[in-house]
């Protein structure tokens, strides 16, 4: 063990009972947020309240505001600014919180200076409680009388489970090859095990989306470590290659799914007819939108009235009415117009650019490597799956807040310079 570490951990050791309960809520938090509905918001709440009561006492909450702060504080006010001017009225201002939920622990951890162990727990609770839930999973789904898709309890539906557990791949990857070397023989068979068993699931949840997103961010973070370690990129190509060319072999259901859709022309699954949906919506309301979770309260007939008023021909059968808009950037444009995406684009923005401005070098510790790719993975799963699936909310954007928080506490300590690869 390093001084540095042996220091951290003896710190930690003689922290107040208070700061320790607090690294325990953000553990449980971590653990459970794929797990249980109601657990996971008592635990947020407990989290938060200890962690204010605890920077109240030290008379300190992490250092002088920077932009990260202006754009958390304005994302999380963003949600409630168009509940007030939202077209539609209905879940807006409780979907509002959803955004303070995330905020808040973003910001949280964003200025905490936690311990070296208590980040590297954190890691490990992640990947923990998604195994957890997938074991759950797969005992109801073989227990199961009739159809029962593969999920996280908590996530929900396929396609939010199936990002959640595409960010936690790509966590897991970096994970096993920043510590191979420091990991032993034991180490990385478990690592390579629980990697198999999250991609085997990922696979078993057939959402076409996010197996192939995931697929580029593994490969996008295997290519980066390689080369700021100056090492050929050659055998991840060639991996990359192989691997490709064995699904196309076994030719798993959701290879088969992607070419029953691709032969009848409906490789979308009707997501464009859902976008026209959100398009008509915030065509209605441009600047706030309809509100957040108000884009099912879109119907045929509203649709109707709307090209009615306009003086259009209205096709039903060119619009599919649900409850989002399988796309991230269509439902924020629709539930909170020009002025919510806007915000949520500078947020991307200043996430990307943050990752792109301090990768770590080569001699970076691993934990900084982790925290480095579980985040850049996180940015590529929310903006590519994006594009198809209505990703960054509930437990997804939690799980984001949890990793990019943590790299926004530990990126102080590499050079802010535009690095070459």
């Amino acid at each position: 063990m390093s001084l540095v570490a042996h220091s951290a951990q003896t710190s930690a050791a003689r922290d107040p009972i208070s700061i320790r309960i607090e690294r325990e809520l953000l553990l449980a938090l971590a653990f459970v947020l794929p797990l249980f509905e109601a657990p996971k918001n008592i635990v947020w709440i407990a989290f938060l309240a200890l962690w204010i009561a605890n920077r109240i006492r030290a008379r300190s909450f992490g250092g002088l505001w920077d932009y990260w702060d202006t754009l958390i504080v304005s994302w999380m006010a963003s949600g409630f600014i168009v509940a007030a001017f939202a077209g539609l009225h209905g879940d807006e201002w409780r979907a509002a919180v959803d955004i303070v939920r995330y905020g808040s622990v973003l910001w949280a951890l964003k200025r905490s200076r936690y311990p070296t162990e208590t980040w590297l727990a954190l890691i490990a609770a992640i990947v923990l409680g998604t195994v957890a839930a997938l074991v759950w999973s797969y005992y109801e789904l073989f227990h199961a009388t009739k159809y029962r898709a593969l999920n996280l309890n908590s996530v929900g539906h396929v396609n939010q489970s199936s990002g959640y557990l595409a960010v936690v791949c790509g966590l897991t990857l970096i994970t096993i090859r920043a510590r191979w070397r420091e990991s032993g023989a034991a180490g990385r068979a478990v690592g390579c095990a629980v990697l198999t068993f999250l991609v085997a699931s990922l696979f078993w949840m057939q959402s076409r989306a996010a197996v192939g997103v995931a697929f580029v961010a593994m490969v996008s973070l295997l290519s980066v470590y390689a080369a700021r370690r100056r090492e050929s990129l050659g055998r991840i190509a060639l991996a990359a290659v192989g691997v490709v060319a064995v699904v196309l072999i076994i030719s798993p259901q959701v290879v088969r799914k992607n070419s029953e859709f691709m032969q009848k022309s409906y490789w979308l699954n009707g997501r464009d007819e859902i976008w026209r949906v959100g398009l008509a919506a915030w065509r209605e309301f441009p600047v706030f939108g309809v509100g957040m979770d108000n884009f099912g309260r879109v119907d045929h007939e509203r649709l109707q009235a709307w090209s009615a008023e306009r003086g259009e021909a209205f096709e039903r059968q060119r619009f599919l009415t649900a409850p989002h808009g399988h796309n991230l950037f269509i439902n924020t444009l629709a539930e909170r117009g020009l002025f919510g995406l806007g915000v949520l684009l500078a947020v991307l923005a200043g996430w990307a650019v943050d990752l792109a401005r301090r990768i770590p070098p080569a001699t970076a510790p691993p934990l900084i490597w982790l925290y480095w790719g579980g985040t850049a993975g996180a940015w590529i799963v929310t903006v590519l799956a994006g594009l198809l699936n209505t990703t960054l909310h509930h437990e997804q954007a939690l799980l984001c807040a949890l990793l990019l928080g943590g790299w926004l506490s530990l990126s102080p300590t590499i050079s802010p310079r535009s690095p070459s690869i």
